[in-house]
């Protein structure tokens, strides 16, 4: 229902109420009713929930995805990634974006909503990847990787006999480097090589 899928999108972002409310210039109590389900907002007002929530107004009611064009197929947008999660949970799935027949009859895919600022300037936050599911990844790839069961972060990859280097384009950041050993036991896992960028405005 509204109210149960408003408060998912909310909690993706790990917004409090108190803070949405003040983006959107109401009161937390009337934002408060909007996730109790003891109030619903005009469509204005929806609008501009989705928008800031990052999803779209009929992810937040429930409707129907509309049909994809011809030719193509629809993947599940993730707002994160977790460990034993399949990727079809519809409590991850904050959107759809499509994708060309001929692409998804070669591999799987889904598309990963960008969170944080470590890949600036390249990916944003709030921008969509398309991501091809496999579990390995060469030198200069981007991937999706999963460290010790945590919510998946993208980075590039650098392998190297010792280990492999997750590394941010934000240079605020600093590269993460996981020995054979850490592999193993924590363990590091490649989800997915991102193929493409639907940049968000």
């Amino acid at each position: 229902m509204f109210s149960d899928r408003l408060r998912a999108a909310r909690g993706q972002l790990g917004y409090s109420q108190r803070a949405v409310a003040e983006k959107l210039s109401i009161s937390q109590q009337a934002y408060a009713r909007y996730e109790a389900g003891t109030s619903s907002p005009n469509p204005e007002m929806l609008g501009r929930i989705a928008h800031l929530l990052g999803v779209s107004a009929d992810f937040l009611l429930g409707r129907p995805m509309a049909s994809p064009s011809k030719g193509a197929v629809q993947i599940p947008v993730l707002g994160r990634v977790v460990a034993g999660i399949p990727m079809e949970a519809i409590e991850t799935v904050i959107d759809y974006e499509e994708i060309p027949e001929k692409m998804a009859a070669a591999h799987q895919y889904f598309a990963l909503k960008i969170t944080g600022d470590s890949m600036e300037p390249k990916f944003s936050a709030g921008d969509v990847v398309i991501v091809r599911q496999q579990d390995t990844a060469q030198t200069g790839d981007i991937a999706i990787v999963l460290v010790n069961g945590d919510d998946a972060t993208i980075k590039r990859v650098k392998l190297s006999p010792e280990g492999i280097m997750l590394i941010p384009t934000n240079a605020a950041y600093e590269p993460m480097f996981y020995t054979n050993a850490q592999i193993e036991s924590l363990p590091v896992r490649i989800l997915g090589k991102v193929v493409e960028l639907r940049a968000k405005f």
